[in-house]
């Protein structure tokens, strides 16, 4: 151990610790994918025997799984974008690091995959997980300066996750340098299991819905993903369908005014009763990695329209929705509609969505190709050791 880090230890919060077995995984989303990710990961790897650390930003939805899991939860207060306070972050973290001593640091996200690599610097097997560069998140002025960041802190990781071949080849053109792996998405299937035509009116009623067409939109409120994007498209679609719905399930800063046949059903624990509500899901991000709510909605059999951003094209096949190329509201439109007026076309390609992921991006296959990397980097730090002494 460092010094610095044995300093740092004096004053943070003590865990248990084991050798090789320990991992801690660090994350500044509690919400949102990121988040949905990281705790499925991690009651994964502790029900297989790894002695797991979380280092998130309390309170949120993250910590309170996570605690109910078993998982030992260690608050570190970030914020989610860089600032004055990085610093004092990173000096946290490392204490943490200290604390936890932990054979394999995972890294999820941007913020934490800046203040993380600051901390340990190489001096740990370090996992670096995007989650979408953080490139596609700052002003364009400030893109170089993203990629060049990326680029020294790859000589501080031992491996880069990638969740789509989409995002290993933008890092690989941004020039970032290393061992890449990449493990697409996934999500439980029996958790998300196909929505019949009973559970769609028995979720609208829940939901407080009527039975007209319904597109539904799951994600934080922001730039990121797109609604403001969506609501433009909407315009179209509500001057010849009035009758027709358009859900936006979760909430943020980026909160639009109230509009005639929008529903702003706020942040929500469980999104699968909306999932089931809708006729279509859509999409209308601008960057992503490889979202969870296509995967989610195709899970419970639902259409699927999306702005091809990402690892969306990897994710969403054929005869399961439909692809946005331009960043233009009427494509977006265009995409919805058929979809909102012909039932069985969209009950058809939910069907479609259902198989693929299925076959593709089932949850436990997600879990054990994070295993199998972790398992080619122990080895190689262990033969790492045995060479040096």
């Amino acid at each position: 151990m460092r010094a610095a880090e044995a300093r740092a230890a004096a004053t943070a919060p003590s865990v248990r610790t084991s050798g090789t077995r320990t991992v801690l995984h660090v994350a500044q989303p509690t919400d949102g994918g990121v988040a949905r990710y990281l705790a499925d990961l991690a009651a994964s790897q502790l029900h297989a025997g790894w002695r797991v650390a979380v280092a998130c930003p309390p309170p949120g939805p993250l910590s309170v799984e996570l605690a109910a899991a078993g998982v030992d939860v260690l608050p570190w207060a970030a914020s989610r974008a860089p600032g004055a306070g990085l610093p004092a972050e990173v000096r946290a973290l490392a204490a943490l690091v200290a604390s936890v001593d932990p054979a394999v640091v995972h890294l999820h996200s941007s913020k934490a995959g800046l203040a993380g690599r600051l901390a340990v610097r190489g001096g740990r097997v370090t996992v670096f997980q995007p989650h979408a560069w953080s490139v596609d998140a700052v002003p364009r002025g400030l893109r170089e300066t993203a990629a060049a960041w990326e680029r020294v802190a790859a000589g501080w990781t031992d491996l880069l996750l990638c969740v789509a071949q989409q995002e290993r080849h933008q890092g690989e053109a941004l020039g970032v340098r290393g061992r890449y792996a990449v493990v697409p998405n996934g999500v439980d299937t029996r958790r998300f299991s196909p929505a019949d035509p009973l559970e769609r009116a028995e979720a609208r009623a829940r939901l407080g819905l009527g039975p007209g067409p319904l597109a539904v939109c799951v994600g934080r409120v922001c730039r990121q993903k797109g609604q403001d994007l969506l609501l433009h498209a909407w315009r179209r679609i509500a001057s010849t369908m009035p009758d027709a719905t358009l859900a936006l399930v979760g909430d943020g800063a980026g909160m639009p005014a109230a509009r005639q046949g929008v529903v702003f059903a706020g942040q929500v624990a469980d999104p699968r009763d909306w999932y089931a509500a809708a006729d279509v899901v859509v999409c209308p991000s601008r960057w992503e990695g490889m979202a969870l709510v296509p995967l989610e909605a195709m899970a419970r059999a639902r259409s699927v329209v999306a702005r091809d951003v990402g690892g969306t094209r990897e994710s969403l096949p054929p005869g399961a929705g439909a692809l946005v190329r331009a960043d233009d509201p009427a494509a977006l439109a265009a995409a919805l509609l058929p979809r909102l007026t012909d039932q069985a076309q969209a009950d058809e390609e939910g069907r479609v969505g259902r198989s693929h992921v299925e076959r593709h991006h089932e949850l436990a296959r997600t879990l054990a190709g994070v295993d199998r990397a972790y398992a080619f980097l122990l080895t190689g730090a262990r033969k790492a050791r045995e060479v040096l002494g």
